[in-house]
């Protein structure tokens, strides 16, 4: 029997989930997101599992692919944003849908995997999830995720300053072998997009879910300051194979490890 369990937000958290459902076609945009997911399925070390949480589902890209890819009877799927829960269910109809804040949530324990695309970076304290999903999985399980590299969105932070704080590789790496985590794996993959012009950049941002914002203060763009925005990108982040398109910076980090 399936369940679909709601819990409360904060004020953040809430404006994300609100800000991602306003993503109109979201995974025809995202085509970065899913080449991450398609890795990060390769990445699992045993096609059958006993019991797997995704953290993070949205649209359920990554969702998908544990359908077509991984046995597991016992499926637990979270996700912020309720207008998610329907076509989370649909995808894996026997799972449990569990709506709320992955970071406040208490998902119990024994889970064989712990899973998580394009999600973690949107956490208030993203290394925070080293000590939960310790906490959760069982003897054996592996913790398999991604997130995002100080050097993601690098061109678009150097122009207004504005950005979410990822955590570096090292501080990944320190903070899983002080959890207990074994057998760790960090892989880096860098993705440099061309696009038209600076407009066609933040075009591309809102499409999929992103927002200059940093979270504690928000950004409002003025006519002048785009102008400069538009002035300093194509000056500065021109793709230098096409001049006349500019460039914008995917830094991602693949991240495996386990539980002895």
């Amino acid at each position: 029997m399936t369940q679909a369990i709601s819990h409360s937000q904060n004020l953040r958290k809430q404006a994300i989930a609100q800000h991602f459902a306003s993503a109109f076609n979201y995974d025809y945009h995202a085509t970065i997101q899913r080449e991450i997911c398609e890795q990060l399925i390769e990445q699992i070390l045993e096609a059958e599992q006993f019991k797997i949480l995704e953290i993070g589902a949205g649209t359920g890209q990554l969702t998908k692919l544990l359908a077509q890819n991984v046995d597991g009877d016992d499926i637990v799927i979270n996700e912020l944003a309720a207008c998610q829960r329907d076509t989370l269910q649909a995808i894996l109809p026997k799972a449990t849908i569990i709506i709320g804040d992955a970071e406040t949530l208490d998902f119990g324990q024994n889970f064989s995997l712990i899973i998580s695309a394009n999600a973690i970076q949107w956490f208030d304290e993203p290394l925070s999830l080293v000590d939960k999903a310790f906490f959760s999985l069982n003897s054996g399980g592996q913790l398999l995720f991604n997130t995002f590299s100080p050097k993601h969105f690098l061109q678009v932070k150097a122009l207004t300053g504005q950005g979410l704080n990822y955590p570096s590789k090292d501080a990944w790496q320190a903070r899983l072998i002080q959890a207990g985590f074994t057998q760790i794996q960090i892989t880096t993959k860098r993705f440099d997009l061309s696009f038209a012009d600076p407009m066609a950049v933040l075009k591309h941002m809102k499409l999929t879910g992103v927002s200059t914002n940093c979270p504690q203060k928000a950004f409002v763009w003025t006519k002048a300051k785009l102008a400069e925005f538009i002035k300093q990108y194509q000056a500065q982040f021109f793709n230098p194979n096409k001049p006349t398109e500019v460039i914008l910076t995917y830094d991602a980090l693949l991240i495996s490890a386990i539980k002895p």
